[in-house]
């Protein structure tokens, strides 16, 4: 794990590149298709095995769904992804292959896709990721543990905020924000809030910055070294506010890591990220 320094100043300027990580990084677009194919062979694996239960309901709505894939033996406990996509892309077809390192270390591991924006508000989101934990934790006995990449790293910390209510709240020991966007008020002046709709009460409302942790938090804060700057800032952000409201948080990033690739190293039961998701 490499230290994490950050020196700033000034305005953060184009918000709009300030978010582009697709446009930061060459060859952006080849990685969904080779995540999609990886993940398609990894749920083939599994499902021949007996170890995996596909497309498990927690509502009403077409995406209210989620894959649990089960561990050789009985499950250390759940672990849970939840995808990025600035909350408009993808769905849980896309990342199975990512269940790989926590099911090395014994959990069962649990994929929900949700309600994507515009057709969603963001708040509505947090609540769809609420009801899938409530639901996904009864199947799965013992410790739960988050993680989540982007805008999912947003989603599995304001799991941990006391405005969100959750029933199995008390079983979360870790939370990892791979990449999290924990401030959501920069987005307002970016193109792509024409999609999410945020307006400057919503923004600050679901900003993991500006809520309040639960008793007993574990919130570790992940990112590539190669990231954005303000992936970088955002990184950082979090874990300082809410370590001076008494939460147990660390931060790191990864070197030779970007936006897209840092994610990836959740399939490999020994990186550092996962060792921070499923580790002792």
């Amino acid at each position: 794990m490499q230290p994490v320094s950050w020196v700033t100043g000034g305005a953060l300027g184009d918000s709009d590149r300030a978010y582009d990580n697709l446009g930061a990084i060459a060859g952006a677009k080849t990685y969904p298709p080779r995540w999609i194919a990886a993940a398609a062979a990894f749920r083939e694996g599994l499902v021949a095995q007996g170890r995996a239960r596909l497309g498990l309901s927690y509502g009403s709505g077409p995406r209210h769904a989620y894959d649990l894939f089960l561990p050789e033996g009985v499950p250390a406990g759940l672990a849970v992804f939840v995808h990025g996509g600035y909350w408009k892309a993808f769905d849980r077809s896309v990342w199975s292959h990512l269940a790989a390192g926590p099911l090395a270390h014994g959990y069962a591991v649990a994929v929900p896709s949700y309600t994507l924006c515009p057709e969603a508000r963001i708040a509505d989101i947090t609540t769809e990721i609420a009801a899938f934990l409530d639901r996904a934790s009864a199947e799965v006995a013992g410790p739960i543990r988050l993680a989540g990449h982007s805008a999912g790293g947003h989603l599995v910390s304001r799991m941990l905020c006391t405005d969100v209510a959750l029933a199995c709240a008390g079983r979360i020991d870790r939370v990892v924000s791979i990449s999290g966007v924990h401030d959501l008020r920069p987005l307002l002046a970016t193109a792509m809030n024409e999609t999410l709709r945020l307006d400057p009460e919503e923004a600050r409302a679901e900003s993991p910055a500006l809520r309040e942790p639960r008793s007993g938090t574990h919130l570790i804060a992940v990112a590539g070294a190669d990231e954005l700057p303000e992936f970088l800032r955002q990184n950082l952000l979090l874990p300082t506010i809410w370590h001076g409201l008494g939460a147990r948080t660390e931060a790191f990033e990864i070197p030779g890591r970007h936006h897209l690739g840092v994610v990836e190293d959740l399939a490999d039961p020994g990186s550092p990220l996962t060792r921070a998701l499923a580790g002792g």
